[in-house]
């Protein structure tokens, strides 16, 4: 499979950390939390909380740690992979090509036309910053196409974060180049295979928006704290 690339070229942007997160520096100056920073600390919810404590903050970190690897690692196979890049496989794990080749099928004959890949982007109107995963056609309508892995299976209303992260990727993404984006996509691979979520982005902007704000009120108080 050979994918076609139409790349958008965009600003670059900086990016740091912070005691409150991970943010992105505009070409004017201009200092905004990620995307994932925002949800992030808006999504402790107390199901989170339970299964730490019900574990230990050792072994809940070290699960944590582990599950970032591999999500890195198959995100990097995937890149790859949508590059055309023949050496896509090349000193990854066995458990790591596993878990991209539940996804591949699905590359193979829904994505294609690229348009960004691992791109930065970022919103004055929301005030955001992120690095999105892959713009492409998904099943023929351009797309913002976010991928995961997991552990187990994931329930739709389990990962509405997931949502509203694509959700205001897409919006970066019009601001940026005026083409409007609505589908957002979804792809998670495991070891029981992989699922895919379809959704539209304004079902999620909103409630994406009461996070931001709700962030800045947070930030304000620390602020004020320290």
């Amino acid at each position: 499979m050979k994918f076609v690339h139409d790349l958008i070229e965009f600003e670059k942007i900086k990016d740091g950390m912070t005691t409150f997160g991970r943010y992105y520096e505009t070409p004017k100056g201009k200092q905004y939390p990620s995307v994932t920073t925002v949800i992030g600390k808006a999504d402790k919810s107390q199901g989170l909380i339970e299964w730490r404590k019900r574990i230990g903050e050792v072994e809940a970190d070290k699960i944590l740690y582990q599950a970032g690897q591999i999500g890195t690692a198959v995100h990097k196979i995937i890149e790859d992979y949508l590059n055309n890049d023949e050496d896509y496989l090349t000193e990854h794990q066995y458990a790591n090509i596993d878990l991209f080749k539940t996804l591949q099928p699905i590359l193979d004959t829904r994505v294609n036309n690229i348009r960004a890949q691992e791109a930065a982007l970022y919103s004055d109107f929301l005030k955001v910053g992120g690095r999105v995963d892959c713009i492409a056609e998904f099943d023929g309508k351009l797309s913002i196409i976010d991928f995961k892995t997991s552990r187990s299976p994931k329930k739709e209303e389990w990962i509405e974060s997931y949502f509203m992260q694509a959700a205001a990727y897409a919006v970066m993404f019009e601001e940026r180049t005026q083409i409007p984006i609505t589908q957002l996509v979804i792809l998670i691979t495991g070891t029981y295979g992989s699922q895919i979520f379809i959704k539209q982005r304004d079902n999620y902007i909103k409630q994406f928006m009461k996070l931001r704000v709700r962030f800045e009120k947070d930030l304000l108080e620390l602020q004020g704290e320290t």
